[in-house]
C-alpha cells in the first residue's frame, strides 16, 4: 500500500491562486491549509475544496511552514506554495515514489513564469526545491525568509516540474524582493556577519555570469534578463542594507 500523504499549504489572501493549487494536490491523502489572517475569502475556498484549514497568526515563512507540518495528519508531506502547481508528470512521480519509498526527502525541479514566461535556464530553472519528505526525518528552518529544509538524509531527485505561476505584477515583485533583502540584511546582522565593499561590488557580477552566462539565462530573452537583473540587485541591496544597519547599531 502506497504511503499516506499530506499536502500541506500555507496561505494569507491567496483566494485567486488556491483552486488550481489545491486542485492540482488532489491525490493526497489529506489537504491542509494553514492561514494566517487572510481576508479575501482564502479560507472559504479552502474548505469548499475539501482542505482541513487551521487559522495559525503569522510565525515567519520557515517557522509557518515547519507549524503546518508538524499538523499534518501524516508523517509523508508535500510542501507547496498557493501560486505552484504539481504538474502531471511530477504526480506520477511521487505517486511512484510513495508506493515504494527509496528514501526520505526528496526535491523536484521548479519552473518560474516570470514576465509571462516559463523560464528554462538561469535562476529561473531547474531550480531544485527540497519538498517532498518524511517528517520524522526533516524539518524546515526557521529563516523568516528564504526558509530551507533542514535533513541529514541524501536528498532524492523526482522527475516532473513543480510549476510556480505567480500572478503579481513586476512592482509587486520589486516590492517582494525590497522586503526580503531587508529580513536577510536582519538575519546576517544577527549572526555577527559583515560586508565589505568589494563583496558589494563582486556579488552580483558573480551572480550575473554565473546565471545569466554559464547558466544560459539570455536564452529566456528580456523575461530572462529581467530576473537575473533584479538578482543582481538582491546580491547588491542586501550587503548595502546589512552595512547601513550595522552602522546604525554602533
Amino acid at each position: 500500500m502506497p504511503a499516506a500523504l499530506s499536502a500541506v499549504v500555507i496561505t494569507r489572501n491567496a483566494a485567486n491562486q488556491l483552486e488550481a493549487c489545491l486542485a492540482s494536490v488532489a491525490f493526497a491523502q489529506e489537504t491542509l491549509v494553514v492561514d494566517s489572517g487572510s481576508t479575501d475569502g482564502t479560507v472559504e475556498r479552502a474548505r469548499a475544496r475539501g482542505a482541513r484549514v487551521i487559522e495559525h497568526e503569522w510565525l515567519g515563512f520557515g517557522r509557518q511552514k515547519q507549524f503546518a507540518v508538524a499538523q499534518a495528519a501524516h508523517d509523508w508531506v508535500l510542501c507547496i506554495d498557493a501560486d505552484e502547481r504539481v504538474s502531471a508528470p511530477l504526480r506520477a512521480s511521487i505517486v511512484a515514489e510513495l508506493a515504494a519509498p527509496r528514501g526520505h526527502v526528496y526535491a523536484m525541479a521548479r519552473c518560474n513564469r516570470f514576465m509571462g514566461r516559463w523560464l528554462r535556464h538561469g535562476e529561473g530553472y531547474p531550480d531544485w526545491n527540497t519538498r517532498l519528505f518524511h517528517r520524522q526525518h526533516a524539518r524546515w528552518s526557521d529563516d523568516a525568509v528564504h526558509e530551507h529544509v533542514l535533513t541529514t538524509a541524501s536528498v532524492g531527485r523526482l522527475a516532473g516540474d513543480l510549476l510556480h505561476e505567480s500572478a503579481e505584477t513586476l512592482e509587486r515583485y520589486l516590492d517582494k524582493q525590497n522586503r526580503y533583502t531587508t529580513l536577510q540584511a536582519e538575519r546576517m546582522l544577527a549572526d555577527g556577519r559583515d560586508a565589505g565593499a568589494l563583496q558589494m561590488l563582486f556579488s552580483p557580477v558573480v551572480r550575473f555570469l554565473k546565471f545569466y552566462v554559464f547558466r544560459l539565462g539570455f536564452l529566456d530573452g528580456v523575461p530572462g534578463l529581467v530576473h537575473i537583473a533584479i538578482g543582481c540587485m538582491n546580491s547588491f541591496n542586501k550587503y548595502a542594507k546589512l552595512r547601513a544597519l550595522r552602522a546604525e547599531s554602533r
